[in-house]
């Protein structure tokens, strides 16, 4: 668990738990119409707060998988999930996603968090790559990766489409060593 102070108030960066499985619902459920960035929009999240409960049970049980929760007050500002391959062949490598609420966009809050993965990767003994992919012209988020250390390692073209119009994915890559 990591306490930083975001604006005279303590965020709480932890694991995610069961008991947070409503919240996280309605947290996505809310950013999903924050930003056209994210693999899914208004709607289309689609997990029950069952279906959400049992994903961060499942995630807790697996040692190359970790579920994130920023919260101020309480409150859920910011997620990340990541996971690692299911078979042994790649069980070292994973791929993550986050978010974070869009009152709280340029706090540190997406690089805390992702500052917690890279830490636990590195004391996991498992994890030896993170993978990402963003939207091309997410230059935000691409400048943050690369101040992390992740490398530019490809373009997958079309990879979304929002509204009609194709976006490129950029994949990058961690190596842990």
């Amino acid at each position: 668990m990591r306490d930083i102070m975001i604006n005279g108030e303590k965020l709480i960066i932890r694991r995610s738990k069961k008991s947070d499985a409503k919240d996280l619902v309605d947290y996505i459920n809310s950013v999903a119409g924050e930003t056209d960035y994210l693999s899914f929009g208004v709607g289309e999240f689609g997990m029950t707060v069952q279906q959400e409960e049992d994903f961060i049970e499942n995630t807790s049980k697996k040692e190359n998988a970790l579920s994130l929760i920023a919260e101020i007050n309480g409150k859920v500002v910011a997620n990340l999930n990541f996971s690692g391959g299911a078979r042994r062949r790649v069980s070292h490598v994973g791929e993550f996603g986050i978010s974070v609420q869009k009152e709280y966009w340029g706090h540190g809050i997406g690089e805390e968090l992702i500052r917690y993965l890279i830490d636990w990767c590195k004391s996991s003994g498992t994890i030896r790559k993170i993978n990402l992919r963003a939207r091309t012209d997410n230059a935000r988020g691409i400048r943050l990766y690369k101040k992390l250390g992740f490398e530019e390692e490809g373009v997958l073209k079309r990879d979304l489409m929002v509204d009609g119009i194709f976006y490129d994915s950029l994949c990058m890559g961690l190596l842990i060593d």
